[in-house]
């Protein structure tokens, strides 16, 4: 087939749009929805200087999505001083997994000559996730414990970086499964704490006037998504084709049963149905707005104090995190 462009050789067909793309429309495509979104979110404040720049962390993993969300950042704010880039990886201690990940972050960093941080488990918790997933004091999966400590890291890290923003490389698959997880779960205080926390637009945001903007949080550094437009299909192919060092394999205590479940459905609905995951996002993201309308805003900040153990931000006594690791250290 041809590209409905240029009428090159497409290597794509977005069937939610009807689109034949060849290698280069494809990949400007992509481009185009992150600079989009990056604009539509408000992502670049008004009083942003080249003499008070803003600084973005980037949670760079080492896989597809966060090297593209990195190379097309730096593509797009090379030139634009009120924009310092900073990248963020975390070494889980994963035997033969994360090391030859972080290869592909050094590489991509050295390339694009970005600043770039390496956290350890080991060195911030004294635990390694192999040791994590034996002990499993709690009966959890993998993803459950590493999920609290990556965020942990990210936040801390972030805030010690002097970050304005952090962001993340979820892709629209990632997305539309964590908001039907969430609708099917009932959520709907998670589902306005998604809105605040990485969906809603920022307060300077040229938006409507009506339209709705995030609640400033004192309690953790902004979090936002540029590639949460872009499917995941997209987003390898632009990694292969833009020749960028990805690491892409499975982590190997990848265990997520119940979002497992929710991506083989997404698949199914989409396969059948194109155009789904664009849908649930567009509708979720409204719902969202109107969740946080009435659950979100200065009420939700009452509930967050200090951990007793480490002072991070949290609603308990003690935060998650160090739930956990008492956990583990009890075993």
């Amino acid at each position: 087939m041809e590209c409905d462009k240029c009428g090159d050789d497409a290597v794509l067909h977005a069937a939610y749009s009807g689109l034949y793309l060849c290698e280069d429309h494809l990949c400007r495509a992509v481009e185009k929805r992150v600079r989009r979104r990056i604009r539509e979110d408000g992502l670049v404040p008004d009083d942003a200087t080249p003499e008070d720049p803003e600084t973005w962390v980037i949670g760079l993993s080492g896989g597809k999505d966060s090297v593209v969300l990195t190379e097309i950042l730096h593509d797009v704010f090379e030139q634009d001083p009120r924009i310092e880039l900073v990248a963020l990886s975390i070494h889980e201690g994963i035997e033969g997994y994360r090391d030859k990940s972080l290869e592909a972050c050094e590489e991509l960093t050295d390339d694009l000559g970005i600043r770039h941080e390496v956290v350890a488990y080991a060195d911030e918790f004294d635990v390694q996730m192999d040791d994590v997933v034996e002990k499993d004091p709690e009966g959890m999966a993998a993803c459950a414990y590493c999920g609290v400590f990556r965020r942990d890291v990210l936040s801390r890290y972030a805030e010690k970086l002097g970050a304005d923003k952090l962001l993340t490389g979820h892709n629209l698959d990632d997305e539309a499964e964590t908001a039907l997880m969430n609708f099917l779960e009932g959520d709907v205080d998670q589902i306005a704490k998604h809105f605040d926390a990485s969906l809603g637009p920022f307060a300077d945001h040229d938006g409507a006037p009506t339209e709705r903007t995030r609640e400033e949080q004192d309690h953790h550094v902004p979090r936002a998504k540029p590639l949460r437009d872009v499917p995941e299909k997209e987003i390898a192919l632009y990694a292969r084709f833009r020749d960028l060092p990805a690491h892409i394999t499975e982590c190997p205590h990848a265990e997520e049963a119940y979002r497992g479940e929710i991506q083989e459905l997404m698949l199914g609905l989409e396969e059948n149905h194109p155009g789904t995951r664009h849908s649930i996002m567009a509708g979720y993201e409204k719902l969202a707005a109107l969740a946080a309308e009435a659950y979100g805003g200065e009420d939700s900040e009452k509930d967050f104090g200090e951990c007793e153990q480490c002072g991070a931000p949290t609603a308990r006594d003690l935060c998650r995190k160090c739930n956990l690791l008492d956990a583990l250290e009890a075993v």
